[in-house]
């Protein structure tokens, strides 16, 4: 009785990884140009972006929880969320990077984070349906599932 094939570790013989690593390179470069985007704009165009859209809601921007919110998107909130962005973006080219070489801390960021979304994909669902909630639930469980079997598949050579 012969078990299943040795792990290959040449990264040609591994085009899901490849197809993930691409998708988590684009997510990085979203990001990116997200903390580009917040970095070059400051808060003032957020700020009227913000108020503008509260009132084609017909919100009152100037009271309650959107007057806090307008008041805390300053020159260090908008400079700080960039920077979070920028360390995000950081973290998905490492990823993506790591996953092009077969990497296997890389399937092991890879799974962890996209298992951390999943609780928040299915309470999508039951706050949205539709199709989209769950085409982003699937994705994630697709790559949770590609990369834990790339685990298990290193684990059993």
């Amino acid at each position: 009785m012969s078990g299943p094939p040795p792990y290959n570790p040449d990264p040609h013989a591994h085009p899901g990884l490849h197809a993930i690593a691409l998708f988590e390179a684009f997510k990085g470069v979203l990001a990116l140009a997200s903390a580009s985007g917040l970095a070059l704009l400051g808060p003032q165009p957020i700020r009227h972006w913000v108020f503008e859209l509260t009132w084609r809601l017909h919100l009152h921007p100037e009271r309650g929880l959107i007057a806090h919110f307008l008041d805390a998107i300053s020159t260090n909130t908008v400079h700080l969320t960039a920077l979070i962005l920028l360390g995000y973006a950081t973290l998905r080219f490492v990823e993506a990077w790591g996953l092009w070489r077969v990497r296997a801390w890389a399937s092991w960021l890879g799974v962890v984070s996209a298992a951390l979304y999943l609780p928040l994909d299915i309470g999508a669902i039951y706050q949205h349906p539709g199709w989209l909630s769950a085409l982003v639930l699937l994705i994630n469980l697709v790559v949770v599932h590609a990369l834990a079997r790339d685990l298990l598949r290193r684990r059993r050579h």
